[in-house]
C-alpha cells in the first residue's frame, strides 16, 4: 500500500512537468513565425530598443531552443505565451511595428500569423 502511494505521489509530481516535444504542424508553425519577421521591412522592440527581421529571428529561434531544451514548448501557441510575447528578463512586452501599420505587441501580431498560416494549410 505505502509503495503504491508513493507511485500516485510521484506521478503527481512529474506531471506538470512532462511535455511532448512539438509535432510535425507544431514545427512547422513555430519555424513559419520564427523566420516571418526575417526578411520583412517589420521592426521588433525588444527591452525599450529596436531591432530589425534577422536579429528578432535570430533571438526568438534562442529562445525557442532553449524553451526545447527544458521541454516546455510543445506547440505554436505555447512558443508564442513563452517566447515571443514577452522578455523573460525584464517582463516587458515585446513590439512590432511594421510599415504602414500601427505598432502592436508581439504576442497579437504572432497570433494573427499563427491564425493566417492555418486558414491557408489544409
Amino acid at each position: 500500500m505505502f509503495r503504491r502511494i508513493c507511485l500516485i505521489l510521484a506521478a503527481l509530481l512529474v506531471a506538470p512537468f512532462a511535455h511532448a516535444a512539438p509535432g510535425p504542424q507544431a514545427q512547422r508553425e513555430i519555424a513559419q513565425l520564427i523566420s516571418s519577421l526575417d526578411g520583412s521591412q517589420c521592426r521588433f522592440q525588444r527591452n525599450g530598443s529596436w531591432y530589425d527581421g534577422s536579429d528578432a529571428r535570430a533571438h526568438l529561434q534562442r529562445k525557442y531552443d532553449y524553451l526545447l531544451k527544458k521541454n516546455q514548448v510543445d506547440s505554436a501557441e505555447q512558443f508564442i505565451e513563452r517566447a515571443a510575447s514577452q522578455s523573460s528578463m525584464s517582463g516587458k512586452p515585446y513590439r512590432i511595428q511594421c510599415p504602414g501599420q500601427p505598432e502592436q505587441t508581439a504576442a497579437a501580431w504572432f497570433g494573427a500569423r499563427l491564425q493566417a498560416l492555418r486558414q491557408r494549410t489544409p
